[in-house]
Order: C-alpha cells, then structure tokens, then sequence
C-alpha cells in the first residue's frame, strides 16, 4: 500500500490541540512515525510518481518476518526499534535485543583488531602476511614473485585473493577448521592468489580469512576471544560475539534466518568459521556503536579505539570506494552485509554527527534500502538518494541477441531469457531472480537494484556483461554470424 508522508504530517497537525506544544519525546515518536510511513522506493522510474510504503505493510508485501533499527545522533541511540517476528514458526518477536548475523559487517570490525595489532608494531601494513602466518601459508605462485599479498591489500581487497563469498554451514555439518577452508576443504574453493597483488580491486572474504588466521597465530588466541576482549566490549558492544556456532545460552535470543520464499534456513542459522568475514553476531543497537566510535575519533581529532592517523587512513579510499575495512563514499563510511537467510547495513556520516544501523532476518534486504532513504529524507542526511533509471525501447529480436548462460566471477553462472518486454536474469545453481529493463540496447538495469550491466559484443554476438566492477562470461557462445 503507498502512503504519502504529507497524509501522516497532517494527521499529526491535527491530533494535537491548538497551542499545545509536543515535548521532545513526543516530537522524536512523530518523526519516527513519519519514517515508518515514508520509506521510499530505491529505484525510480522516470516520468512515474515517486513511491512511499509503511515499514509494517513492506514487511509483509516483501515476505521479510522481521527488522531491527538504532538510529545515533551526536555520540548516542537517539532510538532503536524492532518490527516483525524474530521466528514466525515459534512466535517470537523481533525485539532490539534479538541477536543477527552481520554478514560482511564483520570485516570492517575484524579490520580494527589487525590495526590495532599495526599499531603495537605486532603487524606492518606492507610486509608479506606470511610473515606473520605460523599454522598455513599462502602459497606463491607467478603472480607473487615481485608483490606480496600484505594485509593493507587484504584490508582494501587488492591482494589478488580468490573465494568472494562463503555460503556457511548447516547445523549438523562437519565444520572444517580455518586451514581447511583455506585450502578448499570446505564448501569453497582454496584461496589462492590469481593476480598479481595491488594490480586491481577484487571482493575477497578469502582475504579477510587469512587476516583472521593471522590475528590468531600471531597472538596465539581464540580469534572470537580476541575480537571480544580487544575491539567489542572496549568499543560498547558485550553482548556481541564472533563465536561460531553460535553458543547454546545464546540460543533464545537469536533470530531464525529466512529465504526469500519464506523457508527457514536449515537450523535456524548458518555456521561460519570464516569469522572475520561473516560470523559476527549482534544487533544494531551495539553494531552501531563502530560506526559512533570511528566517527568520534575521526570529527573530534582525539584517540579512541584506533589513533586519529589510523582512523584517518583506514577511511582513506584507494581503490573502489574501499578503505582499510570499511566502504568509504563521499558523504558516509560503513558496510554491507549478507548471510544466509540475513541482510544488514551500517552507515555512519562523516562530517555529521549521526549513525544507523539496519538488520533483517531474511535473504531479501530490499526494505534496508527503502528505509535507510525514509531516514535520510526526515533528518536531511547527504549520500543517500534513489537511484532513477529511465526505460527504453527496444525490439524483441535485440533483446533475444542477449539470451544465454553467463558465469559471472566469483558468484556463479546466471541464465538470461526473454519474458515480455524485459530480460529476466536467475542464477542456474542458486536462488536468485531479477529483471533487466533496457537503458539503451547495450545497457540494462536490475529491477531490484538499479545497478547496471553493460554487455559487450563482438560480430554482433553478445559475449558477456560487465556489473559493478565483475565480468561475466558468456558460456554458450554462438558463432558470429557471417
């Protein structure tokens, strides 16, 4: 249902008796009420009317059992809210409290600890990583015989590291150990070197499994042990932990995983021993708490959990928006994060005193977006804008030259067909469906996301895809017409 947010400003107007003033809390439950009735959609169609929604309502049309928000403001919560059910089968409600998996969120986290550890003089950001990798080396190999995978490389993913993402593991299942995944005993590939480092960007979870060994051998310890003791509870988040499988006591207080059909993830949750690059658990009320922490340091000038320097480093984008552990763009710095049956984002602005925090328990994070644009509109926050694409028109016979099965790098192989008047794109082994509508005849965008491919040709034959910095390969390639 669309719901205009001019329709909640009046009803408010209204409601209240003439000359009375709202106190303050009731003036932060009027603006959290606008922002649950005015998320937006994140992509627009040009020459169409904007579209708003109701968190509840989106929810429900989305399929999505359950979200939990923290909004910071100058150093503190400002508020925090849950919505949904934390588990649909056993009628639990999402609470503030619930725990999440941070997908990707954890590396930003796991990259303060290995600063820190730069920092103590323990690590140097240039040196080989094998120097300080006593259990498993990475293996050289031509691509290494003049640069070295260093963890500045691992942190801003330009080490020329294989293995993109880690699916996790099933209650049940044999969780193989950090080496093993590693060398590919798991349900991944080895992680291996497959260009030379520091030529290009390339995303690698692998990288960040390595930088957890590292941290581990080095220091001796417990990763998960070390990350609570040197950057959670120092950094206001106790309740968090990078312990996988999840501990027992922690049980009733998880959130259930959710496919985007509905299906519960096999055990409630995935199991990830690649810690430091996905197995963080928490909930946005202390997750938030990195985003305050770095921006403390970085807008007061003074040190905190990391010195200013470091601070000012990591943010440092050199390649592909990416700094030392953190995304970094022109207005905010934080991550992206997805697991298996769990999306989550964290945002933090640079040059403003304000942080959210935004989890959901369901493979279809496509309400963060929404939401995360209602926030920004009601607190004029820069940085975050809907993207506008504009549809074009195009014969059926040009969109029928682009069917075919493409593998994209590091995320697998995709079918495209024809349906209608747009392409729609499913992966071949995994769940995953989107729509291409047609920019113009070389360039598509996702319906869900607005991102872009652009496909290449050649003799008239469409030979692949370009999209966000990956290539995809066409796999059944028809010979050029003469």
């Amino acid at each position: 249902m669309l719901r205009s947010p001019l329709l909640v400003v009046l009803f408010l107007l209204v409601s209240c008796a003439p000359g009375e003033a709202p106190d303050a809390e009731s003036e932060l439950e009027s603006r959290i009420s606008q922002i649950e009735n005015g998320l937006i959609a994140s992509l627009q169609i040009k020459g169409k009317p904007k579209e708003y929604f109701n968190l509840d309502e989106r929810l429900a049309e989305l399929g999505i059992p359950g979200l939990s928000v923290a909004f910071a403001s100058n150093g503190e919560i400002e508020w925090a809210r849950a919505y949904g059910m934390a588990d649909v089968s056993d009628n639990k409600p999402m609470t503030t409290a619930s725990y999440l998996l941070a997908g990707s969120i954890s590396k930003p986290l796991a990259a303060v600890r290995s600063l820190q550890l730069v920092e103590d003089e323990v690590f140097n950001l240039d040196d080989n990583v094998n120097d300080y990798l006593t259990s498993w080396q990475v293996p050289d190999n031509d691509f290494t015989a003049t640069e070295k995978v260093t963890l500045r490389r691992i942190l801003n993913h330009t080490a020329g590291l294989t293995v993109w993402g880690f699916p996790g593991y099933d209650n049940g299942d044999e969780i193989p150990t950090v080496v093993e995944v590693l060398d590919g005993k798991g349900n991944t590939d080895p992680v291996r070197v497959f260009r030379q480092p520091g030529q290009a960007w390339q995303y690698s979870g692998g990288g960040y499994t390595i930088m957890q060994l590292a941290i581990a051998d080095t220091e001796n310890v417990d990763f998960a042990q070390s990350m609570k003791e040197n950057v959670l509870e120092p950094m206001r988040m106790p309740g968090s932990t990078y312990e996988n499988p999840l501990p027992v006591e922690l049980h009733g207080i998880a959130a259930t995983g959710y496919r985007e059909n509905g299906d519960e993830v096999e055990g409630k949750w995935p199991i990830y021993p690649e810690m430091a690059a996905a197995g963080l658990w928490t909930m946005p009320s202390e997750l938030i708490q990195y985003g305050i922490e770095i921006q403390r340091v970085m807008q007061s000038g003074q040190d905190g959990i990391l010195s200013y320097e470091t601070v000012y480093e990591m943010l440092d984008a050199e390649s592909d928006t990416h700094g030392l552990g953190p995304s970094v763009q022109d207005h905010t710095f934080g991550h992206g994060g997805a697991d298996e049956g769990f999306r989550a984002q964290l945002l933090a602005w640079k040059n403003q005193p304000f942080a959210v925090a935004v989890m959901v328990n369901s493979d279809n994070g496509k309400i963060i977006r929404e939401l995360l644009l209602s926030i920004a509109n009601e607190y004029g926050l820069p940085g975050i804008d809907p993207v506008v694409r504009e549809i074009a028109e195009m014969p059926p016979e040009d969109l029928q030259k682009l069917v075919g099965r493409y593998e994209l790098a590091d995320i697998g192989v995709f079918d495209i067909v024809v349906d209608g008047s747009r392409l729609k794109f499913s992966g071949v082994d995994f769940d995953y469906t989107a729509w291409l509508y047609p920019q113009s005849d070389r360039v598509f965008f996702r319906s869900e996301t607005g991102s872009l491919l652009t496909f290449e040709f050649e003799d008239g034959v469409a030979t692949g895809f370009e999209s966000q910095g990956s290539r995809a390969v066409r796999l059944d390639h028809p010979s050029p017409t003469p």
